[in-house]
C-alpha cells in the first residue's frame, strides 16, 4: 500500500492513530480553521480528512479537494458532511455506528436522572444558599420520582435506541420504542455478575402510541425530516402531562420554542438537551432554564468510546486502501 496522508481535524484517539502510524499512514492532528482547510488538504497532499461533527465538509471542500479519496467521520450522525455529493464525486465516505451508542446511552440516563431529581437546579442552589436555607432546598425538591416502573419512549430504534432500551430494562422499565425501518429487535440483558445474556423482544409501535404511552422520550435520529422538527407542538400536545424529555441527537430534532412553551405551562416536567439548533452559541433561555439539564454536546466523549471510534475508523481506512491496490 502506498504512502497515504490523513488529516484529523477534530482529532483522533491516540490508539487509532497508532494504528494508522503502524500500517504506514501520516496522520497530522492540528486543528486546521474552516477557512483554510480546502487549501491546507490541497497543498499537504491529503488522501483523507477526519472529522467529527465541529468540521463542515460541504460541496466547497469536495469540489476544491479531488486528492481526497475518503472521508471518515468519527461519530454516528453525518449531517456536517454532504454525503451524497461526495460520493457522487467518488469519494468514499464512513462513519462509526458501531462505537459511541453505549457512551450516548449512559448520558441519556444522566439527564434522566438530573431530571427527575431536580439535579440540574438543586446542585445550583446548594452551592449558593445551601448552608443558609437547607430545610427550604430539602422541602424544594424532595418530590422527586422513580425511573422504576415507568415508560420510557424511544424514536430512533438503532444501536444508539436499543443501548437505551437495555439499560432501561435493567432499570425496570417499560420501553416502547418507533422506527420506520425496524419492526423489532431483540434486546440481550447481559448479567455481568453471571456472565449470563437474557433476550429480549420488543416490537416497535407507531409514533403516536410511542408518544402517548411515555412518561420519558429520548430520540435518536440523525437530524430534522425534511427541514421539520421530529418533537413540535402537535408531537406535545399528545404526551402526558409531566413527561421528561431527552435529545442527545441533534439540534433541532426537538422544536425548542415550542419545548420551552411546553415546559414553562407545565406539561413538560423536564428536559435534558446534549444538542441544540445553534451550536456552538445555543440560546440563552435553553441554558438559564431551570427545567432543563444541559451539557456541551458529549454524548460520545467518554475515553471507552473515544478509543472504540478510533480503532474502528482506523479499520474502515485501512481496509478501504487495502482494497484499493
Amino acid at each position: 500500500m502506498a504512502y497515504k496522508r490523513i488529516l484529523a481535524n477534530d482529532g483522533i484517539d491516540k490508539f487509532g492513530k497508532a494504528l494508522l502510524e503502524e500500517a504506514g499512514f501520516f496522520v497530522e492532528t492540528n486543528k486546521v480553521a474552516q477557512e483554510q482547510l480546502a487549501e491546507t488538504l490541497n497543498s499537504g497532499n491529503f488522501d483523507v480528512l477526519l472529522v467529527r461533527s465541529a468540521t463542515l465538509v460541504r460541496q466547497d471542500i469536495i469540489d476544491n479537494c479531488p486528492n481526497l479519496k475518503l472521508i471518515g467521520r468519527a461519530g454516528v450522525g453525518m449531517d456536517n458532511i454532504d454525503v451524497a455529493y461526495a460520493r457522487e464525486k467518488g469519494m468514499q465516505v464512513v462513519n462509526t455506528p458501531a462505537s459511541s451508542s453505549q457512551s450516548v446511552a449512559e448520558l441519556v440516563f444522566a439527564h434522566l436522572f438530573s431530571g427527575v431529581r431536580f439535579l440540574q437546579d438543586s446542585n445550583y442552589l446548594m452551592r449558593l444558599q445551601g448552608d443558609t436555607d437547607f430545610a427550604n432546598l430539602k422541602k424544594k425538591y424532595g418530590a422527586g420520582i422513580e425511573l422504576n416502573g415507568k415508560t420510557i419512549g424511544i424514536i430512533g430504534f438503532g444501536r444508539i435506541g436499543q443501548a437505551l432500551a437495555r439499560m432501561a430494562l435493567g432499570l425496570g422499565m417499560h420501553v416502547v420504542a418507533f422506527d420506520p425501518f425496524i419492526a423489532e429487535a431483540t434486546i440481550q440483558l447481559h448479567i455481568a455478575q453471571t456472565g449470563q445474556d437474557i433476550p429480549v423482544l420488543i416490537r416497535t409501535s407507531s409514533m403516536d402510541e410511542v408518544l402517548q404511552k411515555s412518561d420519558f422520550l429520548s430520540i435518536h435520529v440523525p437530524g430534522k425530516i425534511n427541514g421539520k422538527s421530529v418533537i413540535g407542538k402537535e408531537e406535545l400536545m399528545q404526551m402526558k402531562k409531566g413527561v421528561g424529555l431527552v435529545n442527545a441527537a441533534r439540534g433541532g430534532v426537538i422544536d425548542e420554542d415550542h419545548l420551552l412553551e411546553f415546559l414553562n405551562n407545565g406539561h413538560v416536567a423536564f428536559a435534558g438537551l446534549d444538542v441544540f439548533e445553534n451550536e456552538p452559541k445555543p440560546r440563552a433561555d435553553l441554558l438559564k432554564h431551570t427545567g432543563i439539564s444541559v451539557t456541551p454536546h458529549i454524548g460520545a466523549a467518554t475515553q471507552e468510546a473515544q478509543e472504540r471510534i478510533g480503532k474502528e475508523m482506523a479499520g474502515n481506512i485501512i481496509q478501504f486502501f487495502s482494497n484499493s491496490n
